[in-house]
């Protein structure tokens, strides 16, 4: 206590405190513990390293799990930086504004129970989310909404639960240049899946791409909890909110469409391509074409956006495994060069494009090629129609169209493939879409600055797979039934045939596939 100080014992404490903050916040820091009321704040030994980041770092980035003390240690770091230097201006902020006012609120109550012979600066002007102290120093909170800090030097800015800040990617381009007379940056956040800033930082972080300091604090770097203690704790909690609250593990947290369970295990799945080709080696192959096999060509076209891709999938629809896939930025002529000869190459596949924004062209182009396979729907619907019937009739459209309607339906069966383990994925770079394809206001997309055209085409191609390929069997096994009826050597019409009462998982049946050539010779009688 200060009675016990001499004058000089008292300003070679004050020197001391100024000098290292791990020794001020234990030996003079209190804090409003919910049950025993102000008690001394003793810092852990993450806690007590964590201090010394932030006088070694400039910019830290922590990833933490819940109920730490974060949010305490980094309130105490602030009271240290304003007490103990003068003109000090700190700026919280986080998603919500209360989020932000409550870590300035902490700091408050820190300040007003230091000792008063160590109180080298008083409050001077005092609002609700904001002080400022007799030696120059301010604090205050901020919604990450509006310009807020954006106008004014800062000596340390505070990013609270940086994961789910919005376009914290714009506001970090506008507050940047804020700190360059020096000032340091404390991002802290527990993960909300992959793609976001603090995703995006923490990890260039990790691989010394950026300028912050990664700081990783899973639930188990606090002293008091073992593996009992997480147990109780998880009893009755999602492994989404696991991961996101205890494990520090980006991968399975956040609001993705699929599943983290099913999105670890497509992760582990992957497999290089066989070799990579096309005229811009963008061409992954894992598997050429096996005559006899059934195969389905699903492609998206850019829309024009220099920012934007054209893709397709090769699917094998017997074992749905993705055995060829293209992601790159051709023009027209070449796009549409590239899926004729891909198509033809595997098999004359069904060839499916989506007929939005300049998909129309790319299908021009293609029936220029004069490509004999390509899928074509009812206008106004999304019920399949083949090629054939298609030229006969006037309210036929070539290609597939997303809309409000159809998307939901075509997201919904590709979850569905992936969730049952029915398809066949080994590409990094779908499945890094599939990262940040998230639910955002009730719909399925990807998250802001990335790219979904990959997955998008590939739930087309699910879509396609299990309904307009289903009914092309059926048909054909109809037809095939009625030329057995006009066979002499048949005797009798059949009228009952397989897969009239349902389909086998799998595509056509090797029955089927047997009487192509059969059913080649014949089919001039269905055609009058």
């Amino acid at each position: 206590m200060s009675y016990k100080l001499t004058r000089a014992q008292t300003v070679k404490e004050i020197v001391k405190c100024g000098k290292e903050p791990a020794y001020f916040i234990n030996t003079y820091a209190r804090i409003s513990h919910p049950l025993k009321g102000l008690i001394p704040f003793k810092t852990y030994p993450y806690q007590t390293d964590m201090l010394e980041d932030f006088n070694d770092y400039r910019f830290n980035v922590i990833l933490k799990a819940r109920q730490l003390g974060i949010s305490t240690i980094t309130a105490a770091y602030i009271v240290w930086l304003m007490l103990f230097y003068r003109d000090k201006n700190v700026l919280v902020i986080a998603t919500k504004f209360q989020t932000a006012a409550n870590l300035v609120k902490k700091v408050k109550n820190i300040m007003q129970n230091v000792p008063p012979w160590l109180r080298i600066a008083e409050i001077k002007i005092d609002n609700r989310t904001s002080f400022v102290l007799t030696n120059g120093s301010e604090v205050k909170a901020a919604s990450t909404s509006g310009d807020a800090g954006r106008s004014e030097a800062l000596s340390l800015l505070v990013i609270d639960e940086a994961a789910h800040v919005d376009g914290l990617e714009e506001l970090w381009t506008g507050l940047y240049p804020t700190l360059s007379t020096g000032g340091r940056c404390i991002a802290l956040s527990t993960p909300n899946g992959v793609g976001n800033w603090f995703h995006k930082t923490y990890v260039e972080a990790e691989q010394n791409q950026n300028d912050f300091h990664p700081i990783n604090l899973p639930w188990d770097v606090h002293p008091e909890r073992d593996q009992e203690w997480f147990e109780k704790e998880t009893r009755n909690m999602s492994k989404r909110q696991i991961a996101q609250e205890l494990q520090c593990s980006f991968n399975a947290s956040g609001e993705t469409v699929i599943h983290p369970d099913d999105l670890e295990r497509l992760v582990n799945g992957s497999v290089e391509p066989t070799y990579r080709t096309g005229f811009d080696r963008n061409l992954w192959i894992w598997q050429n074409y096996m005559p006899g096999a059934t195969y389905l060509l699903v492609a998206d076209v850019a829309r024009g956006d220099a920012s934007d891709f054209s893709v397709f999938h090769i699917i094998k629809v017997d074992t749905m495994e993705v055995v060829a896939e293209y992601q790159g930025k051709p023009n027209l002529e070449q796009f549409a060069t590239l899926l004729d000869n891909t198509g033809r190459e595997y098999g004359n596949c069904m060839l499916v494009v989506e007929n939005n924004s300049l998909g129309i062209s790319i299908l021009e182009k293609l029936a220029d090629k004069e490509y004999p396979n390509l899928y074509h729907s009812i206008k106004g619907t999304h019920e399949y129609i083949d090629q054939i019937q298609a030229e006969s009739i006037n309210n036929s459209v070539p290609g597939f169209t997303t809309s409000s309607k159809t998307r939901p339906l075509i997201v919904a069966k590709l979850e569905e493939f992936i969730r049952n383990k029915l398809i066949n994925i080994y590409s990094s770079r779908v499945i890094n879409e599939f990262k940040t394809f998230i639910w955002h206001n009730n719909r399925a997309q990807a998250m802001r600055s990335y790219h979904d055209d990959l997955v998008m085409a590939l739930a087309i191609g699910c879509w396609v797979r299990d309904t307009a390929m289903e009914v092309n069997k059926k048909e054909f096994e109809y037809q095939m039934a009625m030329i057995d009826g006009f066979k002499v050597e048949k005797g009798k019409f059949q009228s009952t045939i397989p897969g009239m009462f349902g389909h086998k998982v799998g595509g056509m049946s090797d029955e089927t596939r047997k009487s192509k050539k059969q059913y080649e010779e014949f089919v001039w009688l269905l055609k009058g």
